[in-house]
């Protein structure tokens, strides 16, 4: 078997399963080179990466989450870090300043709205009998929620969202230019913002995030441009890649589709739970271990990159019965698409909310839905995903 998880050719069709399931058997913690890289250790088992991703202590996400050591970041973002580089105590005080907006309480509040912006962008497509999925239906979402919560237009909403594709492109394993370019794109957005928001405050969450106080200290310009970046990229990629990736997997699993069809009020959750295993749009998580440390039988040593692979965690057999088998009402469903421990998502309540109200009109008005041509997926080793993924489907009319 061919072992190569730093190529993102191994994700051009999605996660390379054979791949995690040879590793789960045979070497669950294995030692991956990377080209002008030190290595990672992949941690492929469901209870390896429950344990690494809980243990902050031994498995740190400083100095980057990402596989490949970033040292532009000292120079370009001048020593600051983004949230998800940092360890508690620093990572707790800076969530806590967002965490009561994306609450579960909260979160449920939202049900209404974004019902009601599922039906327009299923509005702007339903009459035509044909869209990319992607572009014009999965993405939106996503982008229009972020921009509301924020307090920005929704246009613009979508343009962060074709950055945020760029960020996520890599070539040979490595961060592209474009992304870079991306990432300064962002900024410069982001500092319109705090221009707005500081000028005309409002009640949104970038007025908020620029009044509030860490250790008594009101966020500075970069940290709240880290924070803008993390909310605008980390908020569109589990919604976005999901449904994409779920609409394919309920294609292929026509037996499913209808099962869900029966009663999908009544089966949603568990289906959206189950799409969430099956799917992984994050592909992995790295950490760096603090000291020498012994992971399923391996010398690892301080200072080593540890990296978590969701989506081969998500197919363990000695976590999930017939882990191979997409199966909507499964129940309990353990998987950590959205990681765990000290790092969970912050956002997955309203993730999930955005998926419901996407998938129950999509599943219900675009009928007969069929891929035109095969989906092109997106270029990366981080998230999974298609990137275009032309579909027909029987025209109808719209509602708004």
């Amino acid at each position: 078997m061919n072992i190569d998880l730093w190529n993102p050719k191994s994700f051009a069709a999605g996660h390379p399963h054979a791949q995690y399931d040879w590793l789960r058997a045979n070497d669950p913690v294995h030692f991956q080179a990377e080209p002008e890289g030190a290595g990672y250790w992949a941690v492929t088992r469901w209870q390896d990466v429950y344990d690494v991703d809980r243990n902050f202590q031994a498995f740190s996400s400083e100095p980057t989450i990402m596989i490949q050591d970033a040292p532009q970041q000292s120079t370009n973002f001048k020593g600051y870090k983004m949230m998800l580089m940092m360890d508690p105590p620093q990572h707790t005080a800076f969530r806590r300043l967002i965490r009561q907006e994306f609450t579960q309480p909260v979160s449920a509040g939202r049900v209404p709205r974004m019902q009601e912006l599922a039906r327009q962008i299923v509005d702007e497509v339903i009459e035509k009998g044909e869209c990319d999925f992607v572009g014009q239906v999965a993405g939106e979402m996503p982008s229009y929620v972020i921009a509301e919560l924020l307090g920005i237009p929704l246009d613009d909403g979508r343009e962060l969202y074709k950055w945020t594709e760029a960020i996520h492109t890599t070539a040979g394993g490595t961060p592209t230019e474009e992304g870079m370019v991306a990432v300064f794109k962002m900024f410069e957005y982001g500092r319109k913002v705090i221009d707005e928001k500081r000028a005309r405050p409002k009640d949104d969450l970038a007025t908020k995030l620029l009044q509030a106080e860490v250790d008594g200290k009101k966020l500075d310009d970069m940290e709240f441009l880290l924070f803008f970046l993390l909310l605008v990229d980390a908020g569109g990629d589990t919604t976005r890649n999901l449904l994409s990736s779920g609409l394919l997997a309920l294609l292929d699993n026509p037996d499913q589709h209808r099962w869900l069809m029966e009663d999908l009020p009544g089966r949603l959750g568990s289906a959206r739970e189950e799409l969430l295993r099956w799917c992984s749009p994050v592909i992995y998580m790295r950490r760096r271990a603090t000291h020498d440390t012994e992971l399923a039988g391996k010398k690892l040593k301080e200072g080593d990159k540890v990296v978590m692979y969701f989506g081969a965690a998500n197919r363990d057999p000695a976590k999930f019965a017939n882990a191979d088998r997409l199966d909507l009402s499964r129940t309990p469903n353990e998987h950590i698409a959205f990681g765990t421990g000290p790092h969970g998502c912050l956002g997955q309540h309203i993730a999930r909310i955005e998926i419901d109200a996407m998938l129950i009109e999509v599943l219900t008005r675009m009928k007969n839905v069929k891929l035109k041509e095969p989906p092109r997926w997106l270029p990366s080793n981080f998230i999974s995903g298609p990137q275009v993924m032309p579909v027909t489907f029987t025209a109808a009319e719209r509602l708004g």
